[in-house]
């Protein structure tokens, strides 16, 4: 009589045990799992903001006009991802630009990185997006191609 209660005490606390601990292990993958899509749409939003500025590069670069100011206004861009801001900066390497990151504003660490190509210098611009006129840009001056991020008047 002893051995069938002791298993059933056994499985009846297993059991027990399981559905207190289960919730904490999914809401950890849960949040992985958030964050790794945040990071994917952050990264197709870099992709984007590259994609334009190195076509407006090569625009550009196709001209003998000394002097040219190319913008292209950004209209696929959200106004945020997962409920947050984000912030999209042209980093540099010397001057030249070398990749566009887009990370959520207040988290650096959840980011989104696409290279440039090469050539392009950068005008040390940054923008927090707060709303649909964001604007990327391609300036030829005498000093070589600049590369930028701003928002539309």
């Amino acid at each position: 009589m002893a051995a069938p209660v002791i298993s059933h005490l056994i499985c009846s606390i297993a059991l027990i045990a399981l559905i207190l601990i289960l919730p904490a292990f999914f809401a950890i993958e849960r949040d992985n799992v958030a964050e790794e899509l945040t990071i994917r749409e952050l990264t197709e939003i870099s992709d984007y903001t590259s994609n334009t500025l190195e076509n407006l590069f090569l625009l550009a670069n196709s001209t003998n006009t000394k002097e040219l100011d190319i913008t292209k206004e950004l209209i696929y861009l959200p106004l945020t991802v997962e409920g947050s801001p984000y912030v999209l900066r042209i980093s540099s390497v010397n001057g030249s630009a070398v990749q566009v990151t887009a990370y959520l504003e207040g988290k650096s660490q959840v980011a989104g990185v696409s290279w440039l190509v090469p050539g392009v210098k950068a005008s040390g611009s940054s923008l927090l997006v707060r709303n649909y006129t964001v604007v990327a840009g391609c300036t030829r001056n005498a000093t070589g191609f600049y590369a930028w991020i701003g928002e539309s008047d």
